[in-house]
């Protein structure tokens, strides 16, 4: 038997309790607190006013004459019971210095004491107090009656009962509990409406809820080796996990966090599109050691509050598709070889048959000595030997596609010419990019040439490569390096990526990349890389393998 336990109330449903809770105490406490003040005040104001009732009494003429005749009860009590009609008092009572009441609202207290304090009325002093006397308690005013020669000649007593005082306070009562209720009503309301704004944004989810997806959160984001940028709605830096600071080279969180996009220092292309509105599927970015693939997505919850960024190392990727590219270049260009050699072959067996065997030894010698000259004369110029293989790779590709390439008679590279620092990995990224990229210019011009330099010169590495194409236009010179930048249209594998990991590879090793106009027509992109021990190498082997693609086209 399953026995489902309730879902624990969500956090707006808590806080909206707890505010109820609160509100409802508060409003209690100041009505509370408003109703015991109101009866103090009551009662300081009853006081005040029977004091002012019980001075007007003993500063009346009529009072003064009346206490000198011989039966002063006769006049005071019509006039007592008077003022009192007129004055909302409960009782004022008149009488000698000895305490005996010469009026009273009950006639048959008249002629008794008084119940009450009057010594500091003996000594000429008003004072108010609240006693016990015969209608009940009561606030109560004592004052004096002189005579012309300041003698008391006798008292006057005027109070209100403290049952009366309750009852005016009761009678407010009513309004302070309306009040009350309507600034409780009002409270609960505004607690409900800012809840469930609050129940909006949390979706409904408890306290413990919240702190566990919290923690999943941040052991996913710490767990995952790609990198996750998440950009609020002005594109400033939300939030980066361990592997986008790696992949941007940032070394913490904190250095990142609320900085602008715009401020990271990245690439144009990179940061322009951090910044679009428009969603990334699967853009391939440079930074100075890596190639990124970039996805971007908004956002939204009726408005735009951010965008959620993922990064994706490619480097090795791109470096295997650009080895394959070259690779199945190379393959195409042996498929053809071995045609054009099979056509010879035949053309050899052919002249045997017909006997003339010394035509067929010279016309085989003749093409043995055509290929050795060509490997003799590559091997000559370039000693190293990565580089003498991929020229003379290049050289089977251009030559199927009708493009002459030859090596300058001003190369000489020298092999263990190269320190470390500048592996001859690198230099395939560089040189098999500019070749391709020269190639493709070249084919189809008249002429069709490229012509490919490669020497030392004052402790630096120079490498040239001109052709015979359309040539660059002055305005493109630098948004030729740029990714995504071509005047072709795009293959299968996209173009605008060779000259743009070119210049990367050149910026990592504190070199230069410019490109001219070509003697014959055409451009020349001239590389120079430093070979002293300043220049900055990779810093790891897979850094090192990032850069090894030579099948990129700009």
């Amino acid at each position: 038997m399953n026995i489902r336990l309730p879902r624990p109330r969500s956090l707006a449903g808590q806080l909206f309790a707890m505010q109820a809770v609160l509100i409802a105490v508060v409003v209690a406490g100041c009505a509370l607190f408003t109703y015991i003040s109101d009866q103090s005040q009551a009662q300081e104001a009853a006081g005040r006013q029977a004091m002012a009732v019980a001075r007007s009494v003993s500063d009346s003429p009529s009072v003064h004459s009346a206490i000198r005749t011989p039966d002063p009860t006769a006049e005071l009590q019509p006039y007592a019971l008077q003022v009192m009609r007129d004055t909302d008092i409960d009782f004022i009572t008149i009488m000698n210095p000895r305490g005996i009441r010469w009026t009273h609202p009950d006639p048959d207290q008249i002629g008794q004491r008084f119940l009450g304090h009057i010594d500091r009325a003996l000594a000429g002093q008003s004072f108010t107090e609240t006693y016990t006397g015969t209608l009940g308690p009561s606030v109560r005013a004592v004052t004096p009656v002189r005579d012309s020669d300041r003698k008391v000649v006798g008292l006057v007593s005027a109070g209100i009962r403290v049952e009366a005082i309750s009852e005016r306070v009761r009678g407010q009562l009513t309004g302070l509990l309306g009040v009350a209720l309507g600034a409780l009503a009002l409270g609960g309301l505004g607690t409900y409406v800012v809840n469930a704004r609050l129940r909006r944004h949390t979706h409904g989810m408890s306290a413990g809820e919240l702190s566990r997806m919290h923690d999943y959160q941040q052991a996913a984001l710490h767990a995952v080796r790609e990198g996750l940028l998440m950009l609020d709605g002005q594109y400033r830096v939300a939030l980066i996990n361990d592997g986008g600071r790696e992949l941007l080279g940032v070394t913490s969180e904190a250095d990142v966090v609320g900085t602008s996009v715009a401020d990271l220092g990245l690439p144009s292309p990179f940061t322009g599109a951090l910044l679009s509105a428009e969603p990334r599927v699967d853009e391939v970015h440079l930074t100075a050691d890596r190639v990124l693939m970039v996805n971007t997505s908004p956002v939204t919850g009726g408005e735009r509050r951010g965008t959620v960024v993922t990064l994706r190392d490619v480097t090795e990727l791109q470096s295997l598709m650009g080895e394959l590219d070259s690779e199945r270049g190379f393959t195409q260009a042996l498929r053809s070889q071995a045609h054009e050699a099979a056509n010879r072959l035949h053309t050899v067996v052919s002249l045997i048959e017909l006997g003339r065997a010394e035509e067929a030894v010279d016309f085989a010698t003749a093409e043995l000595e055509l290929a050795q000259a060509l490997t003799d004369q590559v091997v000559a110029a370039v000693s190293e030997p990565v580089l003498a293989a991929l020229l003379l790779g290049k050289t089977a590709q251009a030559n199927e596609r009708g493009v002459e390439l030859v090596v300058s008679e001003e190369s000489g590279l020298d092999d263990g010419l190269l320190p470390p620092s500048l592996p001859a990995r690198d230099l395939v990224t560089i040189l098999g990019n500019l070749i391709d990229n020269a190639v493709d210019a070249a084919q189809g011009s008249a002429g069709s040439r490229v012509t490919v330099t490669a020497r030392t010169e004052a402790s630096r590495l120079v490498l040239r490569v001109a052709d015979t194409g359309a040539g660059v236009d002055p305005d493109h010179a630098e948004r030729v390096f740029q990714r995504g930048f071509s005047t072709k249209p795009s293959g299968p594998g996209g173009r605008g990526l060779g000259l743009a990991l070119v210049r990367q590879a050149v910026h990592r090793h504190e070199g230069t990349l410019s490109v001219t106009a070509a003697d014959g027509g055409g451009a020349a992109f001239e590389v120079r890389l430093p070979l002293g021990a300043g220049a900055r190498g990779p810093a790891t082997d897979r850094e090192t393998r990032s850069d090894i693609v030579s099948g990129g086209k700009a």
